[in-house]
């Protein structure tokens, strides 16, 4: 392999390791499915798709627009770095030229030229970050963290602002376990960690972190930070920001290692100002997190409710009084219905329709029996009807397989994308009804019927998030159609007393809405952070701070 980090003339040769996902797609090939006969009915009876599905380019088909730096900017990099660890190839710019929302996809199809990072750097330590960003801000060349290339707003979009140039800073070699304090229950953990890696590192010793949102296979530990990740168990192990003990980040004015103790009155928690900050004011290199010994039990129930708002009250219920599922979460009426639209039974189980919910209880098994029983009682009183294990532990089989049905959908003509936001269980109805109607008029306006699926992905005692799915048909110019629907839906979310978003991030898609979430002085005050720790202003542009 040559160390030279310019690409050969007509060679489309990755010259770095590849990111584990397909380029212009979800996950692992191997693991896509071509849709059943079931869905493309459903399809041509809902929305009127039939036909073959589109052809999409292949990599070698794709143009990326040339590289901006030098071969002097590539030398110096090199230099820092090592030349085995830089690369301006079009094989390694192309998996690193956007994350995997709708919008990234669609435009990963495009027959023209695209838009993709000048080079990528593969750092292998602080030191070197420290150095690739001084260098950097000296050229004026934008930096963008890369962890595992899943984000879905836009987070990782090579955006250059007034920079000339802009590179991926892939963060992979960062993929240790440093440390794990038993007596504490802590473990320091690289940020290129894949979800995957880091249990696999854990279970070794007995132990698990027990993050799992659905982008657990391809997402970082540095990701997860960087952008308030909520986990599918986030009922029982709290969101990923909640198990944060430490941790450390490089900035272009500085290394900032933080997390002193449990807990601390000396100020305002600083932390707080990088969990969330997706790359924007710093790189984080290590997290210190709080984990647990392996659960030794798992036990799974699913629940059917008459409606929707029967089942929010009851796993209100649960929630308020503590009765400690690690998994609960609830299907309206639409998403109930298209599950078993798609089977005749889910997990071996009949279901007539209602709205289904999913519970899971690990730990010892004294815990778990504790916790299964207390939850089982809540739920009979307050209307539910037991299911058994088989729905759940389906669930449980799929629970990171659907993005893979989201491609296979955008081949077909469908648009299908997902969106989420949250508040208080007082605002839950209204919200949830507001944020369809706009989704639905937004999809008519641009001459398509809807289907408008939604759950309740993660609880709180006070309120809980809506996670809306969107199918529809493609029409016109789909990424300009799916803008515009997004929009409509994010103005219905502010002006219902919702967040923004409550795990995706802000990343470009949701920066317009920053200032309603958090005022213009709040504003004010990122871009004060932003200017302290980052000059320069190279760390990914575009991004969370309007």
């Amino acid at each position: 392999m040559s160390s030279d980090p310019r690409p050969a003339p007509g060679h489309p040769a990755a010259v770095l390791p590849l990111p584990p996902m397909k380029w212009d797609a979800w996950g692992d090939p191997a693991l896509a499915k071509p849709l059943s006969e079931e869905i493309r009915t459903l399809l041509a009876q809902v929305f009127g798709i039939s036909g073959q599905d589109a052809e999409a380019p292949t990599a070698d088909q794709v143009v990326l627009r040339p590289s901006a730096l030098s071969a002097e900017d590539l030398a110096a990099l090199a230099e820092i770095v090592g030349a085995s660890y830089v690369s301006a190839a079009d094989a390694d710019r192309l998996p690193r030229a956007g994350g995997k929302s709708t919008l990234d996809l669609l435009r990963r199809r495009d027959r023209e030229a695209q838009d993709a990072p000048d080079a990528v750097v593969l750092p292998g330590s602080e030191d070197e970050i420290a150095a690739v960003l001084a260098l950097c801000a000296r050229r004026r060349i934008a930096v963008v963290p890369f962890g595992g290339g899943t984000s879905v707003v836009g987070g990782v979009d090579p955006v250059r602002a007034d920079f000339p140039a802009v590179i991926s800073l892939d963060l992979r070699r960062f993929d240790a376990l440093h440390s794990l304090d038993e007596t504490s229950g802590e473990a320091v953990l690289g940020a290129g960690l894949t979800g995957p890696r880091a249990e696999e590192l854990l279970a070794e010793r007995g132990y698990e972190l027990g993050h799992y949102p659905q982008s657990f296979r391809y997402a970082t530990i540095g990701g997860f930070a960087a952008t308030r990740s909520s986990g599918q168990d986030s009922a029982g192990y709290g969101r990923f920001d909640e198990m944060v003990r430490g941790l450390r980040v490089v900035t272009p004015a500085g290394v900032l290692d933080l997390g002193r103790a449990p807990a601390s009155a000396a100020g305002p928690d600083l932390r707080e100002l990088f969990l969330g900050s997706e790359g924007v004011l710093g790189v984080i290199t290590a997290v210190r997190l709080r984990v647990h010994p392996a659960p030794a039990v798992r036990v799974h129930e699913a629940w059917s409710f008459p409606d929707f708002a029967t089942g929010a009250a009851a796993l209100r219920a649960v929630e308020q009084r503590g009765t400690g599922p690690t998994v609960i979460r609830l299907s309206d009426e639409a998403e109930t219905a298209v599950n078993l639209a798609m089977t005749e039974q889910i997990g071996g189980t009949q279901v007539t329709g209602g709205c289904l919910a999913v519970t899971v209880f690990e730990g010892t098994e004294e815990q778990v029996t504790a916790r299964h029983r207390l939850t089982r009682e809540v739920l009979l009183a307050a209307g539910g009807d037991s299911l058994g294990a088989g729905p759940a532990e389906a669930w449980e089989h799929g629970r990171f397989n659907a993005p893979y049905l989201r491609d296979s959908l955008l081949s077909a003509g469908a648009l299908c994308e997902t969106l989420e936001t949250a508040t208080d269980w007082a605002r839950l109805p209204e919200l949830k009804t507001a944020v369809t109607a706009a989704l639905q008029q937004a999809l008519e306006k641009s001459g398509s019927t809807s289907l408008v699926l939604c759950h309740l992905s993660h609880v709180y005692p006070t309120g809980a998030s809506l996670y809306f799915t969107v199918v529809a048909a493609q029409q016109g110019d789909p990424i300009a159609q799916w803008s515009a629907v997004k929009a409509a839906a994010s103005d219905a979310i502010m002006a219902g007393g919702g967040t923004i978003t409550h795990h995706h991030a802000v990343g470009t898609d949701h920066r317009p809405w920053m200032n309603q979430e958090v005022g213009d002085l709040g504003v004010a005050i990122l871009r004060a952070v932003k200017s302290t720790v980052d000059p320069a202003g190279i760390l990914n542009p575009g991004k969370l701070i309007p």
